[in-house]
């Protein structure tokens, strides 16, 4: 059993940005952060992957060569929490004792939800954005793919990047637009939710490429099922009266959002709320029962959106919260449920969308966000990578500083 002041569990996005910004405030702490993978990924460059903009080993690096100098790097994988004794057990039998905990630990993709799915993924011209491995085969198929019916997906919410699912769809559109064949592609997006997008505002400029595309919008469509052999996708409909009926597509494409859920480890420990989510303080992001823990990024039962943007807002926050309740002081900063989602509707424009909780807008430049613009392009093509590496898991709080105290 080891012992250390503060341990981190999930060494992905948030995991790693926190470190960095508690070290940034108090050199010498004793941290470890516990993760399983030799490898740190880049999730949002998936998108532009899939899209041909970039290649996908620019977005992985070593999990090595993004861990905080001074960090104890647990190599293993969470099994179990034990909040009262300030424990976490590993899956190989170790387990590691706390004064604090930050739960970083993400949400995890179910591929095995949907029947036949993982079987079809790679080939039978079935992809997906939300794989580094599959990403590439996406901009395979758009390139390839002449006439036909392409079919883009995306699950019952939570999920993360929740602009994923139809930016895929855009970027695709947008190379068939310029190879002249768009005009011989159903283009098709089934959406299990209820609309095209979570803040009613970025709404209709994202319907202008939804007409200027022929792209067909299914809401309330449910990928329940997919034959890749024979490349056909089942869908459960549910109608306005409440009705469901179950519709199967052939198709030449089918791009799938999978559905997500809460690690099994977190799911099942007394950190969970009821949907398995780790039970934190909306603002504060210290959980409501456990003083001495912290929720952070895509596993916390917060209402933001999942995005990396939202773990490089919360990170300072937790970092602050985190010092001052080690000090025997209260959380004193608020997370205002801040995310980003650049909306990358064709190749060379962007609708970067900023939001925070309740869809209120919360804008970092000044211009009409809700324009797609060669400047949000250039955001996400360039500099939202850069900010990642070289500032986020740095400690550099840029358009991140924790500003907003907490009153409640």
């Amino acid at each position: 059993m080891t012992l250390h002041q503060i341990v981190i569990v999930g060494g992905g996005a948030a995991g790693i940005a926190t470190a960095a910004s508690l070290l940034k405030r108090r050199k010498g702490l004793d941290i470890a952060i516990i993760e399983p993978s030799e490898d740190h990924f880049y999730q949002p460059g998936w998108t532009m992957v899939g899209g041909g903009v970039f290649q996908a080993p620019t977005t992985r690096r070593s999990t090595a060569s993004v861990m905080p100098a001074g960090v104890t790097h647990i190599k293993g994988a969470a099994a179990s929490f034990q909040p009262e004794e300030n424990q976490v057990a590993l899956s190989d039998g170790r387990s590691v004792t706390y004064h604090m905990l930050i739960v970083a630990t993400g949400i995890a993709p179910a591929w095995d939800a949907i029947p036949g799915l993982e079987q079809a993924l790679g080939k039978n011209g079935v992809t997906s954005n939300y794989r580094f491995d599959l990403a590439p085969y996406t901009y395979k198929l758009a390139q390839n793919l002449k006439s036909g019916r392409a079919i883009f997906t995306q699950p019952p919410m939570p999920i993360k990047c929740p602009g994923a699912p139809q930016k895929a769809m855009y970027l695709s559109c947008s190379l068939w637009e310029k190879a002249g064949a768009l005009g011989n592609i159903d283009v098709q997006f089934h959406n299990a939710g209820p609309a095209l997008f979570g803040v009613k505002d970025y709404v209709p400029p994202l319907m202008d490429y939804i007409k200027r595309y022929n792209a067909h919008l299914n809401f309330g469509s449910k990928l329940i099922a997919v034959d890749g052999p024979n490349q056909k996708a089942t869908f459960a409909q549910t109608g306005a009266d409440g009705t469901t009926q179950e519709v199967t597509l052939e198709y030449d494409m089918l791009h799938v959002t999978p559905p997500q859920r809460a690690v099994d480890a977190v799911a099942k420990s007394p950190l969970a709320d009821a949907t398995g989510f780790v039970e934190v303080n909306a603002k504060t992001l210290q959980h409501t029962r456990f003083s001495n823990i912290f929720g952070i990024g895509d596993g916390c039962n917060t209402p933001n959106s999942k995005t990396a943007a939202a773990a490089r807002k919360q990170a300072p926050i937790v970092a602050v919260n985190l010092l001052s309740v080690m000090d025997g002081a209260p959380a004193t900063h608020a997370y205002d449920g801040y995310g980003s989602c650049p909306l990358t509707v064709e190749h060379g424009r962007a609708i970067v969308a900023e939001f925070g909780y309740g869809g209120k807008l919360l804008p970092s430049f000044p211009w009409d966000s809700t324009k797609p613009r060669w400047l949000g392009w250039q955001l996400k093509a360039n500099f939202l990578p850069w900010l990642y590496w070289n500032a986020m898991l740095k400690g550099r709080e840029w358009l991140a500083a924790p500003l907003e105290r907490h009153t409640d």
